[in-house]
């Protein structure tokens, strides 16, 4: 469509510089001096001008400014790899032709339009001088003389009146000062606290331990960090990864990790000490953009940005399966609860639903408008649940592959979605700030979480039953909840 449309303006600026040459070449038959000699280098100097623009924008030279699109990543590699455009230079070559139509009209009904032969119409006649008699010589009649002023004869004494004596002016009242209206200062949200060891850049994942006492959170900063959540205060940095972090999960014995990042490295870690004990390389299939873990904790699936969903056995250190069923950087994966299946989305919108022993693609449906980044599958294994770009969250019966119901209520992309452990709440975050926990039952939203301070890109549910949200601002906060505000459980670093 832009293609069209820059061809489409190449085409009206050759008319306007063609129409531009027009005027200079029966310009030269007219006066070249002075005025002329102006209107005539300017259209001259517009023509070239507008020739090149529609050279220009026919071979698509000038791309203009660069706006997301909705099939990219929403940050990476992927969106920092758009094109920049041009769209200074853009503007330049149109609003130069711009000013030639409007000079061109000008130059067609300005008063410098008419004609010499109608210079002199419109002006009043000089009047002719008068003769002089009839035998008389004009050079020696004499000059009429001005007819003499009498001066008005003064009055008598007695008929002068004199003027009645001036009293000084009262002075003027002051003017009563026009009533005002002051505009108070803007409220200034207050600052947030740092802690030296936070992190630098936004929180893009959390994820508690299963005893309940220390949290797993990645950054795009590259680090992985370690929280004790009851003595609030940071274990370790348990790893860094050569581009960003994208996934931290613990292990269902709770002495391990596995981390994921743009690198294309999936790490496991030891936690008493951040000890690597073995790394997964993706190669080739690209960075990893989300990651899973059965829930025997025997295998990882990962979904990368070329499209590919990898199936590693974390028991071998092995690679079971490749598949290249998606044709856009995947956005989202999960694991069912039973471990034999796994949910993959690519940022288009498809989701593709596999067989993790033998890599086949069960079935495959475009489920929304953009990518689903949060998948949760539900507890019966059944059931689906995915949060999109389009901010919607949709809950799917994964016998027949049919939407049975929808939550809706952000503004922005559905980023992220945790699951309560009894299943029956949902929370959900999203870049319009907010996270929003949800009664599957009934599909209401029953509390908000108002971050004020950016995206949401990591949710998480505490032991106590809290909620933690991680974002934008770098901290990871601990909402109640009934809804209200939140403290600041972990607070990011200075800037």
């Amino acid at each position: 469509m832009n293609r069209f449309v820059d061809r489409v303006l190449a085409m009206l600026l050759l008319a306007i510089g063609m129409l531009c040459f027009t005027r200079v070449y029966f310009a030269l038959g007219g006066a070249g001096e002075g005025f002329a000699s102006v209107r005539m280098a300017f259209f001259g100097i517009a023509g070239v001008v507008s020739a090149l623009a529609a050279l220009l924008f026919w071979a698509g030279l000038l791309p203009g400014r660069s706006t997301h699109d909705p099939k990219t990543p929403l940050f990476g590699r992927g969106a920092e790899t758009q094109p920049g455009g041009r769209p200074r230079l853009r503007r330049l070559f149109a609003v130069v032709p711009f000013l030639a139509v409007l000079a061109l009209v000008a130059d067609q009904l300005g008063p410098w339009s008419r004609q010499p032969q109608d210079a002199g119409k419109g002006l009043i006649a000089e009047q002719p001088a008068p003769s002089a008699p009839q035998g008389q010589d004009v050079s020696s009649a004499p000059a009429p003389e001005p007819e003499a002023i009498q001066p008005p004869a003064p009055a008598s004494p007695s008929e002068v009146a004199l003027p009645p004596p001036v009293s000084p002016p009262e002075p003027a009242p002051a003017p009563a000062a026009p009533p005002q209206t002051v505009a108070p200062l803007p409220q200034v949200p207050p600052s947030q606290p740092t802690q030296p060891d936070g992190h630098r850049e936004p929180v893009v994942w959390l994820a508690v331990a299963p005893d309940g006492h220390s949290i797993l959170s990645a950054s795009t900063d590259r680090t992985i960090k370690l929280w004790d959540i009851e003595g609030k205060r940071l274990i370790r940095t348990l790893g860094i990864h050569k581009d960003m972090a994208r996934t931290a999960l613990f292990l269902p014995d709770g002495a391990r990790a596995l981390t994921a990042g743009d690198d294309g490295e999936i790490v496991l870690r030891q936690l008493a000490d951040g000890a690597v004990l073995h790394v997964f390389s993706s190669g080739q299939n690209g960075g990893v953009n989300k990651l899973a873990i059965s829930p025997d904790g025997k295998r990882a699936v990962s979904g990368h940005d070329t499209g590919r969903v990898i199936v590693w056995d974390i028991e071998k250190g092995s690679v079971l399966r490749v598949m290249p069923g998606h044709d856009w950087s995947i956005s989202g994966v999960a694991v069912s609860p039973d471990g034999t299946r796994a949910i993959s989305g690519s940022i288009e919108g498809t989701l593709k639903l596999w067989d993790i022993a033998t890599g086949k693609q069960l079935r495959s449906w475009h489920g929304h408008e953009r990518g689903p980044y949060g998948i949760v599958f539900m507890a019966d294994g059944r059931h689906l649940i995915t949060g999109s770009g389009d901010y919607t969250i949709k809950l799917w019966d994964l016998d027949t592959f049919k939407e049975v119901r929808r939550l809706e209520g952000h503004s922005g992309t559905v980023y992220v979605l945790a699951l309560s452990a009894d299943g029956k709440r949902l929370l959900s975050g999203s870049l319009d700030g907010t996270a929003r926990l949800w009664d599957l039952e009934t599909g209401n939203e029953t509390a908000l979480f108002d971050s004020r301070s950016g995206p949401v890109y990591a949710v998480a549910f505490a032991a106590d039953g809290t909620v933690l949200t991680g974002g934008y601002d770098r901290t990871i906060r601990d909402w109640p909840a009934a809804g209200g505000d939140g403290v600041v459980l972990f607070a990011g670093a200075p800037e």
